[in-house]
């Protein structure tokens, strides 16, 4: 569990630094690409079982949503990184492509579609990964203190994350091409607090609305 944990966590934070093209430059960008694309392999790889068990057991709404969410932000990622292998201009620049818009636009659009769906995939697994936290520090008990500053924090994370979509024009950027140039006149430490509160939108977002639909899902059973 550590080892997927630092697996997935390696593989969110290179994401962003893919992302913050205008800052990395390309051949940056292009490496940190293939390590993504190493890690999202592994990932896989250690989730194999998930999918032998995809169409087995009750099929509730959470896993309905869960098996949609796993498999279109499987299908972002592979066209993300064939269109970034096909338009490379340094690792596979001997690939030879004569008019590559449609794939710079194939491969900007996916990136940020999976920027997005890769928040709500770590939302569906937020339970988790917070109780598998706990095990590991120690942290079992309950505090109701804790629990408060923690949601404080999250309206907090949600409130500026929100800001920073409206002033990064984020909606507009998943359905208009636009090249990895947001935010390029921030620093690094901006572009990385930005970007990580606009996941803690989808994170929370999901996260809750799985606890709503538990809620629902036990009162009906009742």
């Amino acid at each position: 569990m550590l080892f997927r944990l630092v697996n997935d966590l390696a593989m969110t934070v290179l994401m962003l630094i893919a992302i913050a093209y205008y800052i990395t430059g390309n051949m940056i960008h292009e490496v940190v690409g293939v390590a993504v694309l190493l890690l999202f392999i592994v990932h896989n790889f250690l989730n194999r079982r998930w999918y032998k068990a995809v169409l087995k057991g009750k099929q509730s709404i959470r896993r309905i949503l869960q098996i949609g969410i796993n498999l279109l932000f499987l299908v972002t990622m592979i066209l993300m990184m064939i269109s970034a292998v096909l338009i490379s201009g340094d690792l596979f620049s001997f690939i030879p492509i004569n008019n590559d818009m449609m794939l710079r636009q194939i491969h900007v659009q996916t990136a940020y579609w999976g920027f997005i769906i890769m928040a709500v995939h770590i939302g569906l697994s937020w339970e988790m990964i917070i109780n598998s936290v706990r095990k590991m520090t120690g942290l079992t008990s309950t505090s109701r203190i804790r629990t408060i500053l923690l949601r404080l924090l999250a309206v907090l994370v949600v409130a500026y994350g929100m800001h920073s979509s409206f002033v990064g024009e984020m909606g507009s950027k998943l359905f208009i091409y636009t090249p990895f140039g947001w935010f390029n006149d921030h620093s690094t430490f901006r572009f990385l607090i930005d970007h990580l509160s606009i996941m803690g939108i989808y994170i929370c977002g999901t996260h809750y609305a799985l606890k709503f639909i538990k809620k629902h899902e036990q009162r009906a059973e009742n």
